[in-house]
């Protein structure tokens, strides 16, 4: 192949023809934890400067970070790791993405095809590692197939309103040379690639037909149905039917603030979510799944909706603004921007709570905000005090594998560098991804991460007493307390980089949340609660 390339025509390796057909579909953010098999793409990243390489110390950073880049860009980051146990270590934050619906590709550089027969101690079984959390799969099977293999994960991750692409790349294929010019004429983009579908007319007329009566309705709305132009479709029918408005309980990303309807998240548990469904004649999926127990007990229904009513308008992926705003015009109902008119709340002074803390944030945060939330105790308060704060965007955990909201803050904070970035994260669940701080320190992010320091796993205990237990024996203290020794906040994130003070009160939170977002550089704040 060498003898007739020109001096026009240089080669590339196969590493090099993945990164720039990357770059050439509008990907420039790789989250990385290679290894030795993908020791060709982290040199071919020298000769491709259009990419940033962030470095996370634990692959699962590096998947929740894609996570958080890819539901506020709706494009994809790369992520790249090593071999299947690598990939292994990411899979939890690719579990919550799936779930998400966010486009991400994932690079798993593998042994060399000749050298994987001999099944060295590294070698597994990537294919069914990446199946668990991947809509679309596919290994490089020849260096020339590279450009031509690239396109199709990046397109792939696009489709079904966003999914998980996982691509396998050899190490010899990485290494081995290609021509510049057959790459580059593999090269094409999809304009439309990532348009949402959109839902179906006759569905759409149906629903119309069984709401005219005006029965007794309940809107579940995620997806796209909770961005503002949704939210405000969705609120203006909501007011026409006289029906109930919920998001679905951990929404990929919903927008929030005083300028949109207040709509509350249906709740967690399922014997309030069931009571708050009850009465509905129809329950009415716009963008979102039926509602399910989070959990299965026993003489509960796992189905949380009443038997018959639920009707689909958008499937999850589809279009759900373009779908209530085809619903509004079949039911005559005119646009109204209908926004949230509650006053804030005056915050109790003395120790901090999970309230106080949710309404002093709700009040402190700066316009067009963006918070990831992961963990229950702040995040509830603050989700619901969220209805009178400034324009901002909220991130939760939409698949429940813990150690998300770390990652996805990094992800949100490389994907919208104007936007400060607050993540709210209860102490268990930041231990699971705490290498996270020191790729913010690294990069130098905008965010303030909230530790809410209760010693505990609060939702285990929770649980626990949900099943009857009233007093804790030894064995179970000791599996959901974080206490014999406590964790130091404040050494771990002085550790790893970033600026760190412990509060107890409401008026010190106060202070050091303004000192926070205000500064250039990553924060963290534990709440000692």
């Amino acid at each position: 192949m060498a003898d007739i390339m020109t001096n026009t025509d240089s080669p590339w390796t196969g590493a090099e023809a993945l990164l720039r057909a990357a770059h050439s579909a509008g990907i420039d953010v790789c989250f990385a934890n290679p290894g030795t098999t993908e020791i060709p793409l982290v040199r071919a990243l020298d000769n491709v400067p259009e990419m940033r390489p962030v470095l996370a110390l634990f692959e699962g950073v590096c998947s929740g970070a894609a996570d958080g880049y890819g539901r506020m860009r709706a494009t994809p980051a790369l992520t790249l790791t090593h071999l299947g146990p690598g990939f292994a270590n990411s899979i939890a934050n690719l579990h919550n993405a799936r779930r998400a619906r966010t486009p991400i590709v994932n690079i798993i550089g593998d042994h060399a095809s000749w050298h994987l027969p001999f099944d060295a101690p590294l070698t597994s079984d990537i294919s069914s590692l990446a199946a668990s959390v991947s809509g679309w799969q596919r290994k490089i099977e020849r260096a020339d197939d590279t450009t031509r293999d690239a396109k199709a994960a990046i397109a792939a991750s696009m489709q079904r309103g966003g999914q998980v692409a996982t691509l396998v790349f050899p190490m010899d294929f990485q290494q081995q040379l290609v021509s510049r010019h057959r790459q580059e004429s593999l090269g094409h983009s999809h304009s439309d690639a990532g348009k949402l579908p959109l839902a179906s007319r006759d569905r759409i007329e149906d629903i119309a037909r069984c709401l005219h009566g005006r029965p007794s309705v309940t809107l579940l709305l995620g997806g796209s149905a909770l961005t503002e132009r949704g939210q405000h479709a969705a609120a203006a029918i909501a007011q026409y039917l006289g029906a109930k408005l919920y998001a679905e309980t951990f929404p990929a990303r919903i927008e929030r603030g005083r300028h949109l309807p207040d709509i509350d998240r249906l709740p967690y548990f399922p014997e309030p979510a069931i009571k708050a469904l009850a009465a509905s004649r129809h329950v009415i999926l716009v963008g979102s799944r039926e509602p399910i127990a989070y959990f299965g007990y026993e003489n509960v229904p796992s189905r949380l909706a009443p038997d018959g009513s639920v009707m689909t308008l958008a499937e999850p992926g589809e279009d759900s603004v373009e779908a209530l705003e085809a619903l509004s015009a079949l039911l005559g109902v005119k646009p109204v921007a209908v926004q949230n008119t509650n006053p804030a709340g005056a915050v109790p002074e003395g120790r901090l709570s999970p309230q106080s803390i949710g309404s002093i944030l709700a009040q402190a945060l700066p316009e067009n905000a963006i918070v990831s939330i992961e963990g229950g105790t702040c995040g509830y308060p603050f989700a619901t005090a969220s209805a009178i704060s400034s324009r901002c965007t909220l991130l939760t955990n939409t698949g429940g594998a813990i150690g998300q909201g770390l990652p996805v803050a990094i992800g949100a904070a490389i994907a919208c560098p104007d936007r400060k970035v607050i993540a709210l994260q209860s102490d268990g669940s930041a231990q699971y991804t705490i290498q996270s701080l020191w790729t913010m320190a690294r990069e130098s992010l905008p965010i303030v991460v909230l530790i809410a320091s209760n010693h505990r796993y609060g939702v285990l205990q929770t649980e626990l007493a949900r099943s009857n237990v009233s007093d804790f024996g030894p064995a179970s203290a000791a599996l959901t307390s974080l206490d014999k020794p406590g964790i130091d906040w404040l050494a771990l994130a002085r550790g790893y980089g970033v600026p760190a003070v412990q509060v107890t009160e409401t008026a010190t939170l106060r202070s050091a949340l303004s000192s926070a977002i205000g500064a250039e550089g990553p924060q963290l704040i534990e709440m000692s609660l």
